[in-house]
């Protein structure tokens, strides 16, 4: 069965954004975070589990200006079960672009 590959692009901002809300067994393979200031800023990008549980993926890192960090490359990824939120959170307002990789509705 083929895959069902999704992407997810927002704008990092200085209250939590959803990035997305899983609908089934989804499988995050790639999140890449893009500072787009000339000044440094620090992230943090979590999971909200059913029940309020927070699990942070990274917390409080620092982006120096004008770069980009991967949180999950390799072939490393993780898999968000049907309504978890994968959330995120700049120290400054719109101050980074954040793009997330998915196989949605992972398959046999």
């Amino acid at each position: 069965m083929a895959q069902d590959f999704t992407r997810y692009a927002v704008q990092a901002t200085n209250s939590a954004g959803t990035v997305f809300t899983a609908n089934s067994n989804d499988a995050v393979i790639g999140i890449r975070i893009a500072n787009i200031l000339t000044s440094a800023i620090t992230i943090s990008v979590w999971i909200s589990e059913t029940g309020s549980t927070d699990r942070y993926i990274a917390k409080d890192i620092s982006i120096p200006p004008s770069s980009a960090v991967e949180l999950v490359s390799g072939g490393a990824k993780f898999v968000m079960q049907n309504t978890d939120v994968l959330k995120v959170q700049s120290d400054t307002a719109t101050s980074a672009d954040v793009w997330v990789s998915v196989v949605d509705s992972i398959s046999a």
